[in-house]
């Protein structure tokens, strides 16, 4: 059976964007194992917290949640946020990343194309969808773009959307002439971290 992801923040005693998480994963129980029912997340997470930090927590944690049809495992990592200043364009039209799975070897083998580069932000069939580990918003100087369909549909991204802080947008591999930065979002780094990269800085 397939072992699924979720990547959690975790910040000085609280779960950030969990109203997304929870989506996400009954999405994915319910397309994966025809399950249903609703994992009470919340109550889970709150639990293992109290285990892990009986005096409480400060700092940063990236909380990873593994589960199939049920919850197998809960880890606290400390974390800091990533440097990512250059990312090298990489192709790959066969690439599947629908569901947030444990095992990343397809991402893990489109990585180690990246040569200089600090990431990489991949191709499929000509359109522009994710970096390795993070979804992209595109500034044109006017508006946020991310990609219409990217491989992973994250939690800050969906939560950017509903807040209509961004707008979804086709966006080509050609296209990227037309904006000046790119910013880089995941369930730990936040809009506000400001992860940006010139565009002169994607090869």
């Amino acid at each position: 059976m397939c072992r699924l992801l979720e990547t959690i923040r975790y910040e000085n005693g609280r779960f950030y964007n969990l109203k997304y998480h929870r989506q996400r994963m009954s999405h994915a129980r319910k397309m994966l194992f025809h399950l249903s029912d609703e994992t009470d997340l919340d109550k889970i997470l709150l639990k293992a917290a109290k285990e892990q930090f009986p005096d409480e927590s400060n700092g940063l944690f990236k909380c990873r949640v593994i589960y199939d049809s049920r919850i197998l495992e809960i880890r606290f990592l400390p974390c800091v946020l990533p440097q990512i200043r250059s990312l090298r364009l990489v192709k790959s039209d066969d690439i599947d990343y629908t569901f947030k799975y444990e095992n990343r070897s397809s991402l893990n083998r489109l990585f180690a194309l990246r040569g200089a580069a600090d990431d990489i932000l991949i191709v499929k069939n000509g359109l522009i969808t994710d970096t390795s580990f993070c979804n992209v918003l595109f500034f044109n100087e006017k508006q946020w773009l991310t990609p219409e369909q990217p491989l992973l549909k994250g939690t800050r991204r969906a939560a950017l959307l509903e807040q209509e802080q961004v707008e979804t947008a086709v966006i080509r591999a050609d296209d990227l002439h037309h904006f000046t930065k790119v910013r880089l979002i995941n369930a730990i780094i936040r809009f506000d971290d400001r992860l940006d990269i010139a565009m002169e800085r994607i090869h």
